[in-house]
């Protein structure tokens, strides 16, 4: 057992209080000294173990409490019950030892009720709703509770972890940015110096050039090729050949880039198909084109220098939104430059292929031909944030429990309402019947006069001692409800004959009260 707390402290001295001022303000009967001492110590030993083990702490009070009355519905122990209870939602995480000791107490509750019990129909309504409202609901109490902090803790650990990920998120944006910035700028300047290096190549072959121009134009034209072998190697290398096209359209489309590589000297020819625009301006389809159209120039122009150029766009018809692109060109008529090959076409294919595209490659008839199909692009749909599932079926179970509690709680007071009214209306004798007995009657004669129930509860503490060996009964005089009434005592001997009646004024009266009842009596 643990060193107690302060809070525990006060806690005990708030369970003592009703424990010890029932009985001094008349709630309760009055009951032993060793009783209530026994009684504080139990609770002490509760709340002495409530926090490691709030199960023990709860069995122990219902036990105290059954103790004390059948009924578990106990003025001095009752506010006790319920605390524990509360706390026992609130510290215990599983829900099944719980429902056993509620079901456990209930046995044992009803079955003191049929071995000891005055009256068990009504006693037994009691005890069931006292654990109902007494010990189910403030433990459903706790576990919202319970679940509400645990909700609110797991909300601020997600909240952490989401922005830990969105720092991350935005750290990686950034380092994806700038190797797109240099991937971008890898495939602009390898195609600008592609067209230089061409350029070059037709000023080289001019007839009126002078010789010693001609030498330092072809080194020009070489240290063009040495730029973008080394452009290639420096900052090709951050290309990232699964990383989709960005969403950003090109700077200019693709026409026009074509027609620049033709004012440049690239002989190439632009052959769109169809009456609407062979490719569709902005989004990701014009942008993949854009750069499949860069990559086959810029390859044209470095491996096959004065090779005729065509680049054809079609419109599918089944697809509208869906554009394929060929550019062909032809065998080198000029002497080709000594740079490596590198991955843009690999980076090409990743990025056609990752839209759901077709991306072709290869040599075709004295030349070589590129070939990609973009299907259309769906706009992103619009999603709305999905609702936090684990909060809204812990709330759903919470809600479903208190309705359940609250149906079966409705049920059984109704029940025991009902069965009050009708023992109490049953057990009514009226004045007139009670005048017509006389000590002496036969019990056949009693019999026909009286009520079909007798009371259960009967105010012995206001009656008169009844005559040596006789055994009485206790029947009401009126059939008010929820208040006290005066009662008739009929006491019988052996042989089942009236020996004695008496008035019992109701509570208040003492015995002034059987004076309204004189002419009665005969």
């Amino acid at each position: 057992m643990e060193r107690p707390r302060p809070r525990d402290t006060l806690l005990w001295a708030a369970f003592a209080l009703p424990a010890v001022g029932a009985d001094r303000l008349g709630l309760n009967e009055p009951r032993p000294a060793w009783q209530q001492a026994a009684g504080l110590g139990a609770l002490a030993v509760a709340v002495a173990v409530s926090r490691r083990r709030p199960l023990a702490a709860f069995t122990l009070t219902a036990a105290l409490n059954l103790a004390a009355a059948p009924a578990l519905f106990d003025v001095s122990y009752g506010p006790a019950l319920g605390v524990l209870a509360l706390l026992l939602g609130l510290r215990a995480d599983r829900v099944r030892p719980a429902a056993l000791v509620f079901a456990a107490v209930a046995g044992a509750g009803l079955a003191k009720i049929a071995l000891v019990g005055v009256d068990p129909a009504p006693e037994g309504v009691v005890l069931l709703a006292t654990l109902l409202f007494g010990c189910v609901f403030p433990w459903l109490g706790g576990r919202y509770w319970r679940q509400s902090r645990e909700l609110a803790e797991a909300g601020w650990n997600r909240a952490a972890r989401l922005e830990d990920e969105r720092r991350g998120a935005e750290e990686r944006a950034r380092l994806r940015e700038r190797a797109r910035i240099a991937q971008d700028m890898h495939d602009s300047l390898g195609h600008e110096l592609s067209l230089i290096a061409l350029r070059a190549g037709a000023l080289q072959v001019a007839a009126d050039l002078p010789e010693h121009h001609r030498a330092a134009v072809a080194d020009l034209r070489a240290a063009a090729a040495d730029a973008t072998d080394r452009l290639h190697r420096i900052i090709g290398v951050l290309r990232e050949d699964d990383e989709p096209a960005p969403l950003t359209p090109a700077g200019e489309s693709v026409e026009q880039l074509v027609a620049r590589a033709a004012e440049s000297g690239l002989p190439v020819r632009w052959e769109p198909t169809g009456a609407a625009p062979a490719v569709a301006p902005g989004g990701v389809t014009e942008r993949i084109l854009y750069r499949v159209v860069r990559e086959a120039l810029t390859n044209a122009a470095r491996h096959a220098p004065g090779a005729p150029v065509t680049v054809t766009a079609v419109r599918d018809a089944e697809d509208a939104a869906g554009t394929t692109v060929t550019v062909t060109n032809g065998p080198p008529t000029q002497e080709r430059s000594a740079s490596s090959g590198g991955s843009g076409l690999r980076g090409l294919r990743a990025a056609v292929t990752v839209l759901g595209g077709v991306f072709e490659a290869g040599p075709h008839e004295d030349g070589f031909q590129v070939r990609a199909h973009v299907p259309a692009q769906p706009a992103p749909p619009t999603t709305r944030p999905a609702p936090t599932a684990p909060f809204t079926r812990a709330r759903r179970r919470v809600v479903l429990a208190f309705a359940g509690a609250a149906c079966a709680g409705a049920v059984l007071l109704g029940g025991g309402f009902g069965w009050y009214a009708y023992t109490k209306t049953r057990s009514v004798l009226a004045p007139a019947a009670y005048a017509k007995l006389r000590p002496g009657a036969s019990a056949e004669e009693v019999a026909r006069v009286l009520p079909e129930r007798a009371v259960t509860d009967p105010p012995t503490e206001r009656a008169p001692t009844p005559p040596p060996g006789a055994h009485c009964r206790y029947y009401r005089a009126s059939g008010e409800l929820l208040v006290s009434v005066d009662h008739f005592r009929l006491c019988f001997d052996d042989e089942g004959r009236l020996v004695a009646k008496d008035v019992v004024p109701r509570a208040g009266l003492s015995g002034e009260g059987r004076e309204e009842y004189r002419e009665f009596a005969g």
